[in-house]
C-alpha cells in the first residue's frame, strides 16, 4: 500500500503578506514568498495527490496594531483572493479575536510572515468557537475547502495563547478548551514551515478532509507558571483519509500524533516527539455500538524523547452491563487494521510499545470478562532500538489483548530497546499468539 518516493523533496521555505490587492510581491518594505513545493518522502500513501496551479494575485493584510482585532480584515482578505489568489500576512503581529469560518477556499494560498494570536478571551472562545459532537471538540478556526497552501518560510507563526486555559483548568477541570487549528473538509492542501505554539487544548484538529500534507512544522507548548499544558495533542485526524506529516518537531503533553475513528491511508515520517503520549491509535471504541475504523497507517522513522509510550494502540473493551454506562465509555465496533511502525529511535520512554484493548479499565479481570468488540489485526512493530525509562525497568513494553479472538495478527521484529539497568528487557505479552513476537521476551504481567 505504500510506495517509496524515489525523486528527491524539494523544500523551498516560503513567506506572506496583508488587503489591497497587488500585481507584484513587494508590500510596506515586505517581500512575500514563493510557495514551497512540497512531495511526501520517502514514503507515500500510493494515492494520488492534487496538483496546485500557480496564483495570479496577492492581497495583503496590514496588521492594524495596538492590540485591535485583525480578523475581519483578514476574513475580508480570503473573500477577496479566493479562487486563485495569495493571502499575504507579513506584519509581525495579527490578534485573531473572532472565531474564524475559512471553509469556502478554493485554489488559495496563505504566505504567514508574522504570528497570528488568538486572544485569550475564555467567555467569547466557549460561546463562539467551532461545535463538533466527537470528544467535544471545538476550535477557533477552521480551514476547509479546495487547493488550499498555508506556508511560513520557518518564521511564521500560530499562537493559541493556551496559558490563560490552563490557568483556568488548575482551577475547574471542566472549563470548555478549545483545539487552536481546525482544518474540516479540505480537499487537497499543504502546510508548511509553520511553528504553532500554546493551543488551550490540541494544536491540529482534522475532520472530513483528504489529500492534505504537512511538512516542516514544529509545535511547542511551554508554561511560565506551575501550571501545565493539558491534552495539547499534535495532530488528531477523523474521518480523515490520504494524509502526510513529515519532517516535523513536537515538544508537547499529549499524542505527537493520534488516529481517531475513521482515518485511513496515512503516513507520518521523519518526525522527532519530546514529552508526548506517544504516536497513538485511538482512542477506538469509545462509543457504543458505533463502528470505528483506522486502517493502512505507516509510521516511520520516528524519534521520541521523554514520552509516556512510544508507538501506542488503545482500544476500550466492552461494557460491563453491571456498571452504569453513558454510552461513552466503550461498547464500540470497529477494527484497526495493516499498521507498521518501522524504525523508533527511543530516549527515554515508559513503554517503547503499548497495545491494550482494555483503554479505561484498570481492571483486567472485568476487561477479560467483557473484552472488546473492535479488532486489532495486522500489525507490525520493527527496528526499534533506545533505551527505556526507569519506570517499569526491566519491562520496556507491554501488548495485552482483552481477547486472543479480536487481537490477531500482531508482528514484532528487531526490537532492540533497553530498560536503564541494564538487566534482560521484559515484554508483557497477554492473549496474542507469541508465535509472531520475534525478538520479544513476554512475560504474563
Amino acid at each position: 500500500m505504500f510506495s517509496k518516493l524515489l525523486l528527491p523533496v524539494i523544500t523551498v521555505l516560503a513567506t506572506l503578506s496583508s488587503i489591497t490587492e497587488a500585481t507584484g510581491r513587494t508590500h510596506n518594505g515586505h517581500t512575500t514568498a514563493p510557495r514551497p513545493t512540497i512531495k511526501p518522502y520517502p514514503y507515500t500513501t500510493g494515492k494520488q495527490f492534487p496538483a496546485s496551479p500557480r496564483r495570479t494575485r496577492h492581497c495583503f493584510v496590514d496588521a492594524l496594531g495596538n492590540g485591535k482585532d485583525d480578523s475581519d480584515n483578514i476574513l475580508a482578505a480570503a473573500r477577496k483572493c479566493n479562487d486563485g489568489g495569495t493571502i499575504a500576512l507579513m506584519d509581525d503581529l495579527y490578534i485573531i479575536g473572532k472565531a474564524l469560518d475559512l471553509t469556502f477556499l478554493k485554489h488559495v494560498d496563505f504566505d504567514i510572515q508574522g504570528t497570528l494570536k488568538f486572544v485569550p478571551d475564555v467567555a467569547y472562545w466557549e460561546a463562539n468557537s467551532f461545535k463538533f459532537t466527537f470528544q467535544g471538540a471545538n476550535t477557533m478556526i477552521l480551514f476547509g475547502g479546495e487547493d488550499i497552501n498555508i506556508f511560513g518560510s520557518g518564521k511564521g507563526t500560530i499562537d493559541g495563547s493556551g496559558q490563560t486555559w490552563w490557568d483556568g483548568y488548575a482551577k475547574n477541570s471542566s472549563i470548555y478548551r478549545p483545539m487552536m487549528v481546525g482544518v474540516s473538509g479540505m480537499k487537497g492542501g499543504t502546510w508548511s514551515g509553520l511553528r504553532m505554539i500554546n493551543p488551550p487544548n490540541w494544536f491540529n484538529w482534522i475532520t472530513d478532509s483528504n489529500d492534505i500534507i504537512y511538512d516542516n512544522i514544529r509545535l511547542d507548548v511551554f508554561s511560565v507558571n506551575s501550571n501545565s499544558p493539558k491534552n495539547t495533542d499534535g495532530w488528531d485526524t477523523y474521518r480523515t483519509d490520504n494524509v502526510i506529516v513529515q519532517n516535523s518537531i513536537v515538544n508537547n503533553t499529549d499524542d505527537c500524533f493520534s488516529w481517531k475513528p475513521n482515518s485511513t491511508n496515512i503516513v507520518v515520517q521523519n518526525n522527532q516527539c519530546t514529552g508526548s503520549h506517544g504516536m497513538s491509535i485511538g482512542s477506538l471504541g469509545q462509543y457504543d455500538g458505533v463502528y470505528d475504523l483506522v486502517e493502512n497507517v505507516l509510521i516511520y522513522n520516528t524519534t521520541m524523547k521523554n514520552v509516556g509510550s512510544a508507538a501506542r494502540i488503545k482500544v476500550y473493551p466492552d461494557i460491563n452491563p453491571n456498571v452504569p454506562n453513558n454510552g461513552m465509555s466503550g461498547g464500540g465496533l470497529g477494527m484497526v487494521n495493516n499498521i507498521t511502525y518501522d524504525g523508533m529511535h527511543i530516549n527515554s520512554a515508559d513503554w517503547a510499545i503499548e497495545v491494550t484493548q482494555c483503554y479505561g479499565q484498570s481492571n483486567r479481570t472485568i476487561c477479560t470478562e467483557y473484552p472488546s468488540k473492535l479488532a486489532i489485526q495486522d500489525i507490525w512493530f520493527k527496528n526499534f532500538d533506545g533505551v527505556a525509562s526507569k519506570k517499569y525497568d526491566p519491562k520496556v513494553a507491554t501488548l495485552v489483548c482483552s481477547s486472543p479472538n479480536v487481537c490477531q495478527c500482531i508482528h514484532t521484529d528487531n526490537i532492540n530497546v533497553k530498560p536503564p539497568s541494564g538487566k534482560p528487557a521484559q515484554h508483557v505479552c497477554a492473549n496474542l499468539y507469541r508465535g509472531f513476537l520475534k525478538t520479544l521476551n513476554c512475560v504474563d504481567s
